[in-house]
């Protein structure tokens, strides 16, 4: 009976001496059983592959692997996995070039849905492919993964100086590594600056203008110049769409034909402001100050301010010839003296409205709710015909 000492392979400790009996799959088996693998080959201590039981002597010391190639013990020094199964091995990667040297268990433990975890939970499931040293290869950036595997280790998210978090974020998802990933993109969003939404000042406007061609249309859709001092400049067929010019003071500007569609106005003062074909379309402009403004552009082209709130607005004295305030909001607005020639105020609501000493001629109330509105000395009569509430 011959009896030979049993190593897995690329170790020297933990060894079992068995009896040589039967044929080279017998022991296999045997291997199988004594070390916890899956014998698949065996080694001399040469690294010579034994593929017939009558090679193996008495007291031979014999490597056993699962199908992998032979790693001598002295230049590669691994420890294998315990009789109980756990992933206590040791193993090397080799990122991008650089060799990172740790055990099963880091890799597949902490994150064992990921892709480092399905790739190593198992010996060759995935038949990684290795270097000249044994090193498994995969090819990604050495830098950002130093972070992730140090996270695998003790679970702390540790990034040096130096190192882009985006990077280190893009290899976490890459290999599948969830927790860590979305402690990433918290990471990346606080060091984002904060999103700058304080209002435009008149000097930083002023330099756009400047900065633009007269013939140029100024796109400031969306943008925010609450509270801003934007007095006697010229600012036509500037694209105001949905901006934000709630208390701005427009005193005298020049806002022929721009365009102020569902942009916030409330409270601002728009005192002789020159509105000639300006479009405010479902525009706020409540409680805001349009004083002796000119709506009425001579070529013809009318002012469009169908369905705008226009609540508490003053207007005393403004040119309003051929303006649409279809469907509008006028409810305890102040229009004294107004010119609202041809005016289309078809289904406006004027409840409460002070109308006094407005020219109405020809002007549309149809549908309009005028309860409780102001009619004292107009400067023309007021037709039945033309409102019928």
């Amino acid at each position: 009976m011959r009896r030979v000492t049993l190593f897995v392979n690329g170790t020297s400790k933990n060894g079992k001496v068995v009896a040589v009996y039967g044929t080279l799959s017998d022991l296999l088996s045997v291997a199988s059983s004594k070390l916890g693998i899956k014998a698949a080959s065996v080694y001399n201590g040469k690294g010579g592959l034994i593929d017939d039981i009558a090679l193996i002597r008495d007291d031979d010391v014999l490597y056993v692997s699962e199908g992998d190639p032979f790693v001598d013990p002295q230049n590669e020094p691994r420890v294998t996995s315990d009789q109980h199964g756990a992933h206590t091995d040791w193993l090397t990667l080799n990122i991008g070039g650089r060799p990172f040297t740790t055990t099963r268990s880091t890799l597949v433990s902490k994150e064992p849905e990921s892709m480092l975890a399905h790739m190593f939970g198992e010996k060759n499931v995935w038949g990684n492919t290795q270097d000249e040293h044994g090193a498994y290869l995969i090819d990604r950036s050495p830098e950002y993964f130093e972070p992730i595997l140090n996270y695998l280790r003790h679970g702390q998210l540790i990034i040096n100086e130096g190192i882009n978090i985006r990077g280190v974020l893009e290899e976490a998802r890459f290999f599948g590594i969830e927790q860590l990933a979305e402690q990433l993109e918290v990471a990346l969003k606080n060091t984002q600056p904060p999103e700058d939404h304080s209002p435009i000042s008149r000097k930083e406007f002023v330099r756009f203008l400047l900065a633009t061609p007269t013939k140029s249309e100024l796109r400031c859709q969306g943008l925010n110049f609450s509270g801003a001092d934007l007095s006697r400049l010229d600012l036509r067929y500037i694209n105001f769409k949905m901006a934000n010019l709630s208390r701005c003071n427009l005193t005298h500007a020049n806002l022929c034909c721009s365009n102020l569609e569902r942009a916030d106005l409330s409270g601002a003062n728009l005192d002789g402001a020159n509105l000639q074909g300006v479009k405010m379309l479902c525009s706020n402009a409540e409680g805001a100050s349009l004083k002796g403004c000119n709506f009425e552009d001579p070529s013809g082209l009318k002012a469009n301010l169908e369905g705008a709130n226009l609540k508490g607005v003053e207007m005393e004295g403004s040119q309003m010839t051929g303006i649409n305030l279809r469907v509008a909001t006028l409810k305890n607005a102040k229009l004294k003296n107004c010119n609202l020639r041809g005016a289309t105020l078809a289904g406006t609501d004027l409840e409460n409205c002070d109308l006094s000493g407005c020219d109405l001629q020809e002007a549309n109330l149809r549908g309009s709710n005028v309860k409780g509105a102001i009619f004292e000395e107009m400067l023309t009569p007021l037709h039945m015909s033309q409102s019928v509430r």
